[in-house]
């Protein structure tokens, strides 16, 4: 680090394992960039979807719309938000309540402490402190302690990522597997000696190696406390871009292992390392049974205002929680880091002497020049009095006579020499200071539960009012707070929101292999209640083997794209088998169903979408309409409540028909298939066939495609008006186009609820007209952030994004009875091509309530390297709500003018379509060519 910061915040050794933790932050330039860089994820000629952007018109409050970017791969679940699905319930009981002559808050928390009002407050000026860099001069005047002394939890442990400069299983055969024998073969040394353990990934993975004995003697460890397993989700979350059913799967998946193999369920949470923290996190810890929660990285100006107030513990409770039921008790870690030199107190340089493995001809050194010492009887004193200073000093950051100091860092342990070192040197520490009673304090190793314990021991014994009464999880005593801790910094300006974005195209699997996961489990448990365990022999452990690689990839160095190349390529394989393989459990679920064999090789039903390769889209099959063959399309809807929308399959012959189950006709519409018209000529011989479904809940409904007959209604082809048409243009046969040429600078799509009106010039978005006649601007531009020094954790962006669409490119507009689309190709300057699709369904349905919005952007070329791609919408002249729409991940951010802290945004993925879909559902159909025996499993539009 530049300047002063180097003596507080150092780059440590790479010879100290872990030590260069998320060390590389920004994104470096070169000739070959890395994975996230524009050019990473797309090989030449691949082509990624960028997002679909749904307009919610179903909430027009004041000139405003909702706006939700999602891809097209996952709009069949855009991800509810958690939040809103309970202020509705708790405004509906609100109502009731009222109604029967009670009090209460309408979806609103009373609380001591709300981030907003925090934000506002805090100047973020970036003070040196001293030797606290981030934070003051700290002091005690020495009477703290004359009537109940300092207690102190020294909590060793060792962050293990399960993915991050190595994948997960390199880390365990180089280092994990080591430090979990060292853990318990150290603690079987003394009783007094304590440890913390939190990814159950790696639990499960060296339980698969250990020895009879070696599983007995951690149980018998984890029964004695000697060893607390926190947390125990499968691995530590992110908690900004990981889907809340994503969340819960992968702690559900760590818990039932946790809970089948060494009969234990935690009560204390861990979560030092995900780069900041989201209430939506904290309630579903509450929900899962939780008690206690620890938490690290939040912004350092966030901690150093908690920590002059001493409010660096709270209630952390639901902002919409008006009965306080929802609290749960929140431990946040005061300093820069997690590890040694930043946790015994405000001073690293002096912590830093007591990391023991970085003693001179060991793993390590400090960077503050002074070194750790080998405890004798001779230096003791002096030792442990410089130590107790530190703690003491930490412990008036806080309310309690109780003090947590964690005792590790990335990947500690490996050896036995290790854990000796620190464990040997501190308990000579810990029996000087026992010994000596003038020195008011007790120090001893422990763990969570040893801290949140004693300290809610001495916050009853301090209370003599029972408070909190709706929620007996919370401590008297301490705040309450309502809020979330994004976005993140660590140091100066630096703000860790480049992670919402990076590596995008994997963000987008992960939703993908969510929803099918959910689609597959729901489907095979009718099929087996169909066949009784038939069936189960079919599944094997795939359903089990899915859901671990989907809790795999929630880590926080995994969703969140900040991993090396070659770990990424192994969790996108990893996501990518596990979507093709649920795929097929699903096809063979509806065949079974549907009364094919169980054993029927090839399967009646496969899915359409052919899945070649991680890194790229999948390939959507063609149903054949020939020989007057019928082709059955079998749609499965995966919720809970009624499907009902317009359909699209991919067909090869224009002459088609549609007919239900019963033989009945179904009015069908044929548009052409652009594809991802990245160029002007359009070679595609194929077409999109629409239709209306209906499919009962969890539920399966059949429909028929055929070739045209004398007794059927053929599918209607869509009218084509092109404007703007380069000279290679050609419109697709049969389709008649209308062209023209100049004099429309407006043309406009319908449905019965809505209308969009779009610049023939540009093909962006103008304005949107509701049912009733009212007109809304709506400035819709695709632009572009520059920026130096951004990363794989940072955005640091050079000024505003400019505009980058000019006059002049092609849009074509086709429209029918079923769906009406504009779909462009605007003009840029040097940019390689962006293509955007805008689409209006007919009906009554919450499908026929949304605009769709498409995009398509080739990333195989440099001119994306250090820039981020947005589109942004602007509802009003004085560009007061603006929705921000980042192209580059699927995201929806929304900021405000007056927003203090650049792009903080809304840290909830996909927050805005809660209505349109339930949580990892997803909507398929199937269709099946009976001539050649195979099938295929599609989606359909959400």
């Amino acid at each position: 680090m530049a300047g002063g910061y180097g003596r507080s915040l150092p780059t440590y050794s790479s010879s100290l394992p872990g030590s260069n933790r998320k060390g590389s932050k920004r994104r470096s330039a070169g000739k070959s960039p890395p994975m996230f860089s524009w050019s990473w994820f797309v090989r030449p000629r691949t082509y990624l979807t960028l997002a679909s952007v749904v307009f919610t018109f179903l909430f027009l409050f004041q000139g405003g719309f909702i706006v939700t970017s999602i891809s097209k791969a996952t709009r069949k679940n855009p991800g509810q938000n958690l939040s809103s699905i309970l202020e509705s319930q708790l405004r509906k009981k609100v109502f009731e309540g009222k109604r029967n002559g009670s009090s209460a808050h309408v979806g609103e928390a009373v609380v001591d402490i709300t981030m907003k009002a925090l934000y506002d407050r805090i100047a973020f000026d970036d003070r040196d402190g001293g030797a606290w860099k981030q934070g003051w001069d700290v002091r005690y005047d020495g009477p703290e302690w004359d009537e109940e002394k300092l207690k102190v939890f020294v909590v060793p442990h060792s962050h293990n990522d399960p993915g991050w400069i190595r994948t997960v299983e390199e880390y365990y055969q180089e280092r994990t597997r080591h430090i979990l024998d060292t853990v318990v073969a150290s603690l079987l040394k003394d009783p007094r000696r304590k440890f913390i353990w939190e990814e159950m990934s790696y639990l499960e993975r060296w339980w698969r190696d250990a020895t009879p004995q070696s599983k007995e003697d951690l149980k018998r460890l984890v029964k004695s406390g000697q060893l607390e397993i926190v947390g125990g989700g499968w691995v530590m979350n992110d908690e900004a871009n990981s889907h809340y059913f994503a969340i819960i799967e992968q702690m559900t998946a760590g818990n039932l292992w946790l809970l089948d193999n060494v009969g234990v369920a935690p009560k204390n949470s861990w979560a030092i390392d995900p780069f900041g923290h989201s209430p939506t996190m904290a309630y579903l810890l509450r929900r899962m049974g939780f008690h206690n929660m620890l938490i690290q990285r939040t912004h350092y100006e966030v901690k150093k205002e908690l920590a002059w107030n001493k409010n660096l513990e709270f209630n952390w409770r639901q902002s919409w929680d008006f009965d306080n039921s929802t609290d749960i008790f929140c431990h946040m870690m005061p300093f820069y880091s997690y590890d040694i030199p930043h946790t015994c107190g405000p001073e690293p340089g002096v912590c830093c002497q007591f990391d023991y493995w970085r003693s001179p001809g060991r793993a390590g050194y400090c960077p503050w020049n002074k070194q750790p010492q080998t405890i004798t009887d001779e230096n003791v004193k002096e030792r442990a009095e410089l130590l107790l200073d530190q703690y003491r000093k930490k412990s008036v950051l806080y309310r309690s006579n109780t003090l947590l100091v964690p005792l590790g860092d990335d990947f500690r342990y490996i050896e036995m020499a290790e854990a000796d070192l620190a464990y040997e040197n501190y308990q000579k520490i810990f029996d000087y200071v026992n010994s000596h009673p003038n020195l008011k304090a007790e120090l001893k190793f422990g763990t969570l539960e040893d801290y949140f314990s004693t300290l809610r021991q001495e916050a009853t014994k301090k209370t003599t009012t029972k408070e909190f009464s709706n929620s007996p999880l919370s401590v008297p005593g301490f705040p309450s707070l309502a809020g979330d801790f994004f976005t993140y910094a660590d140091i100066h300006q630096d703000y860790w929101s480049g992670y919402y974005v990076t590596r995008p195209f994997y963000k987008a699997v992960d939703r993908v292999l969510e929803q099918t996961l959910r689609a597959a489990d729901t489907l095979f448990m009718l099929a087996r209640a169909f066949h009784g365990n038939e069936i189960a022999t079919l599944s094997g452990d795939v359903l089990e083997r899915q859901r671990r690689n989907l809790a795999l990839f929630q880590h926080h160095d995994g969703v969140t794209g900040t991993a090396k190349d070659h770990v990424v390529v192994d969790y996108a394989n990893k996501m990518h088998d596990g979507i093709v393989e649920l795929e097929s459990l699903m096809a063979a679920s509806v065949g079974e169903i549907l009364g094919q064999k169980v054993r029927s090789t090839p399967h009646l039903f496969e899915s359409v979408e052919l899945r070649k390769s991680y890194d790229m889209l999948p390939v959507s099959k063609v149903v054949e309409i020939k020989n007057f063959k019928v082709q059955r399309v079998v749609f499965y809807n995966p919720l809970e409540e009624t499907l009902q929308q317009v359909a699209m399959v991919m067909v090869d012959n224009p002459a088609v028909c549609v007919f239900d189950s019963l033989g009945k006709p179904v009015q069908s519409q044929l548009s052409p298939d652009w594809g991802a018209g990245i160029t002007a000529s359009f070679t595609s011989k194929n077409h999109r066939l629409h239709f209306p479904v209906t499919v009962s809940p969890l539920g399966l409904a059949t429909y028929l495609i055929t070739a045209d007959t004398d007794n059927c209604d053929t599918a209607s082809l869509s009218s084509v008006s092109v404007f703007n048409e380069p000279r290679d243009f050609m419109c697709p046969d049969p389709y008649l186009c209308t062209y023209h040429p100049g004099g429309h600078e407006r043309v406009s799509i319908s449905s019965s609820q809505q209308s969009l009106v779009f610049s023939t010039q540009t093909g962006l978005l103008m304005s949107h007209k509701s049912s009733n006649g009212n007109e809304l601007p709506v400035e819709e531009e695709i632009a572009m952030y520059t920026s130096q020094g951004s990363g794989a954790y940072l955005f640091r962006p050079q000024g505003e994004a400019a505009p980058l669409v000019q006059s002049g490119g092609l849009v074509l507009v086709s429209k029918g009875p079923l769906v009406e689309e504009v779909h462009s190709v605007p003009k840029f300057n040097t940019l390689a091509p962006l293509v955007r699709s805008a689409r209006l369904y007919a009906g009554k349905t919450i499908q026929a309530a949304s605009a769709e919005f498409e995009y398509y952007v080739d990333f195989a070329r440099n001119e994306f390297n250090d820039r981020e791609l947005i589109t942004r919408f602007k509802t009003d002249l004085n560009n007061k709500r603006i929705f921000y729409t980042d192209l580059n991940g699927f995201q929806t951010m929304r900021r405000e003018t007056y927003s203090k802290i650049p792009l903080q945004g809304n840290y909830y993925p996909m927050p805005s379509l809660a209505f349109l879909q339930c949580p990892g559902g997803r909507r398929f159909s199937i269709h099946s060519r009976q001539a050649l025996g195979v099938a295929s499993l599609h989606k359909v539009t959400g």
